[in-house]
Order: C-alpha cells, then sequence, then structure tokens
C-alpha cells in the first residue's frame, strides 16, 4: 500500500453541536484538529450521506482547523431523511450559518462526489469565503448524470442493475426514479426500508473497482437518509440550472484547486471531471488509475492525503 494512503491518526473533536435551521431542520456539526489553524470544510457525499469519525483523518490535526457537519435530513442532522425545505440553496446557506457561527472568514472547502456538488455551487455563491477546492469523484448534478446512475450502469454491473430494477414490477422498470420516490416515502417501514436498503446497496456495489462488501454495509447502514435525500435531489435535477456549475466556473477560477478522479469511477464517470477540468485549466488534475469511486480505496485515498498536502504548503506560504 502506498504509505500516503495512511490516514492521520484518529482523533477526537474539540467543540461539537446541534445547530437550529429552522422550525423544522438541526444540523450536526463538529471542529477537530488545531484549534487557531487553518480553517477546512468537509463535504459529505450522497445527497443524504452523512460524515464520519474516520473523515477528520484526512485533515493533518497540525495545521488544519477541520469542520464536519451532516447535511439536513443527513447522518446525525434532524431530522432524517427529512426533504421538506432541503434543497442545495438551503445547503449552501446552511454553510454560510455553520462559518458565521463558527467565526470563521474563509475555508478550505473538500468535498468528494455530492459532495463536489456542493462544493462547488457554494464557492459559487460565495467566492470571497473560500482559499481553494480539493474536489474528488466529479458530480456535476445533470440530468445525464442522474440517468447514467438509474440505468447507464446496468452496461457495468449488470448484475447489481438488476436487483436494483428488480424490487420494482416490470411495469414500472421505465421509471425507476418515480417507483422509488413512490416506495421511498410510504410511511409504512415495510415498505420504504427494503427499498432504501436496495438503493443503497446498489450504489455501494458500484463504488469500487473491486468488490467490498464492507462498504456495501456500510451504504445499507446510513440507507434511509441517503436513499430518501438522493431521490429527492434525482427528482429535482440537483435543483441547479442546466450546466450552472460549468457555466459559472469563472467566479472561482481564479483560487487554486484541485480535482482528483478515478479513472474507473461508474458512479461518477470521468468525463465530469474531465468537463471540469477544461472549463478550470488552472486547476491541478489527477487521474487515479487504478480505482474506483470511493475514497475508501487506497490508490484515491493516497492522492487525496497528497493533494491536502500540497494545498497546506501552499497555504502556509500565503
Amino acid at each position: 500500500m502506498d504509505t500516503r494512503s495512511v490516514l492521520h491518526p484518529a482523533l477526537e473533536p474539540h467543540d461539537s453541536g446541534m445547530l437550529p435551521l429552522d422550525a423544522v431542520h438541526t444540523m450536526y456539526w463538529e471542529t477537530s484538529g488545531k484549534p487557531d489553524g487553518v480553517p477546512v470544510l468537509f463535504l459529505h457525499g450522497g445527497p443524504g450521506g452523512g460524515s464520519s469519525p474516520e473523515h477528520r483523518r484526512f485533515f493533518d490535526p497540525g495545521f488544519f482547523r477541520a469542520v464536519l457537519f451532516d447535511q439536513r435530513g443527513a447522518g446525525a442532522s434532524t431530522p432524517l431523511g427529512e426533504t421538506s425545505a432541503n434543497t442545495t440553496a438551503h445547503l449552501i446557506a446552511d454553510i454560510e450559518h455553520l462559518r458565521e457561527y463558527l467565526g470563521i472568514e474563509r475555508w478550505l472547502v473538500f468535498g468528494g462526489s455530492w459532495g463536489s456538488t456542493l462544493g462547488l455551487a457554494y464557492g459559487q455563491a460565495h467566492p470571497e469565503r473560500c482559499l481553494g477546492f480539493v474536489l474528488r469523484g466529479i458530480f456535476l448534478g445533470r440530468q445525464s448524470e442522474i440517468d447514467w446512475f438509474l440505468y447507464g450502469l446496468r452496461s457495468v454491473f449488470p448484475e447489481a442493475w438488476q436487483r436494483f430494477a428488480g424490487m420494482l414490477p416490470e411495469g414500472e422498470r421505465s421509471d425507476l426514479l418515480r417507483g422509488y420516490l413512490k416506495r421511498l416515502f410510504d410511511p409504512n417501514p415495510r415498505i420504504h426500508l427494503p427499498f432504501a436498503r436496495a438503493w443503497s446497496e446498489y450504489e455501494g456495489t458500484c463504488s469500487t473497482l473491486l468488490p467490498n462488501p464492507e462498504l456495501v454495509r456500510h451504504f445499507a447502514d446510513e440507507a434511509l437518509g441517503l436513499a430518501r435525500l438522493e431521490a429527492h435531489y434525482f427528482a429535482h435535477q440537483c435543483f441547479l440550472a442546466p450546466g450552472e456549475l460549468l457555466g459559472r466556473i469563472d467566479r472561482i477560477r481564479h483560487l487554486p484547486a484541485s480535482i482528483i478522479q478515478a479513472r474507473y469511477d461508474m458512479v461518477c464517470p470521468i468525463v465530469n471531471a474531465d468537463e471540469l477540468a477544461r472549463a478550470w485549466p488552472s486547476a491541478r488534475y489527477t487521474i487515479v488509475p487504478d480505482a474506483g469511486h470511493s475514497v475508501w480505496e487506497p490508490p484515491v485515498r493516497a492522492v487525496v492525503m497528497a493533494e491536502l498536502d500540497r494545498m497546506r504548503l501552499q497555504l502556509s506560504e500565503a
């Protein structure tokens, strides 16, 4: 294993809390690492994926003040899986609310998968609050990418897709999203839980180059928030205008950025990262030749750690 793929030692947060957002939602947040260090914002995937203690370990605790939070409806934020007042614009406003609450002026933005989407959207809304970006497994929230997840993956993972689609009657399989939305939001747990697990296990199965049952189990453990929020966001084209993130790249083009993409990422195919890199030629673009979508695959993790270290040196010299 590449020694760079070894994470920083496990650590506990030095502060955490539940931040009220509105009459419905409350956000879990935490900070770890160096209390007066350079702030870095961690944006988890999904939508609905949540953060974990392992995510703290990406950031050098002697340099970074790492801020992790669970987005509306995800992880330890409450209520889990809630889709009311839950849009990309709400999430951007939540990030600003958290930044102001913590007294942070600017921060490095780190996100993978849906976290890369939200990172770009947040940065384009508030470029003056960003020190730079480290983005992995690029997802731009376009309808073509949503369709790929729902149907295109069948060309690479036919067995997983058959299990996913096979949850629905044959007559409903031409509109998988509609069929899943109906079941995921059924009030009966005996209906919505099996469909949430099927959605999450499908994504987990397709997220690695080689089979990883442990990762699939992890996806199943966070199934309800992940499946409900992903389906909700997909049904609304991620609450983004067509081509919005590429079309507004000029708002952040002046900021330092690293784009990390695995060649065999089947969940978020490399064409997305390629288009982003072409639109943002000043960004450092690294292709990982031997991995899939998951950041927990050692080759991806090694590049992520190396790029964070490179960004640390760049920020320390600024």
